[in-house]
C-alpha cells in the first residue's frame, strides 16, 4: 500500500477511535486493533502529528500513580473524518470502475 495513503488512513483511524470521547494511548491501540495493527511508536507519532495539526487536544492526569496523556478530538479532527468519508466515496467509485473492467475482461 502507498505509504502516504496508509499514513492518512492511520490518522483517520486514530481520530475515529477518540471521536466519541477522551481516550489514551493503550486504549486507542486496543480500539483499533480489530481493524488495523498499530505499534505504540506509530501511534505516538500519529498523535503528535494530529496535535500539531490541531485535530486533537491533550491533557495529562495522574492515573494509578503515573502520569497519563488523554486525547480529545477537536472540530478540525471531526472535519477530517467527514472529509475522509467524502474522499472514500470517490475511492470506492474508482475501485468499482477498476473491478468492473476486470470482470468484463473475463
Amino acid at each position: 500500500m502507498d505509504i502516504q495513503l496508509k499514513r492518512g488512513l492511520l490518522d483517520v483511524c486514530v481520530l475515529a477511535a477518540i471521536k466519541n470521547g477522551e481516550s489514551y494511548g493503550y486504549k486507542i491501540i486496543k480500539d483499533v486493533k480489530p481493524y488495523i495493527e498499530m505499534s505504540e511508536s506509530t501511534l505516538y507519532t500519529i498523535l503528535k502529528r494530529l496535535e500539531l495539526a490541531e485535530m486533537l487536544t491533550v491533557r495529562s492526569a495522574e492515573h494509578d500513580g503515573r502520569l497519563r496523556k488523554y486525547y480529545r478530538i477537536t472540530r478540525a479532527g471531526l472535519s477530517r473524518i467527514a472529509g475522509f468519508k467524502e474522499e472514500w466515496r470517490e475511492v470506492m467509485s474508482i475501485y468499482q470502475f477498476v473491478t468492473k473492467e476486470e470482470t468484463q475482461d473475463v
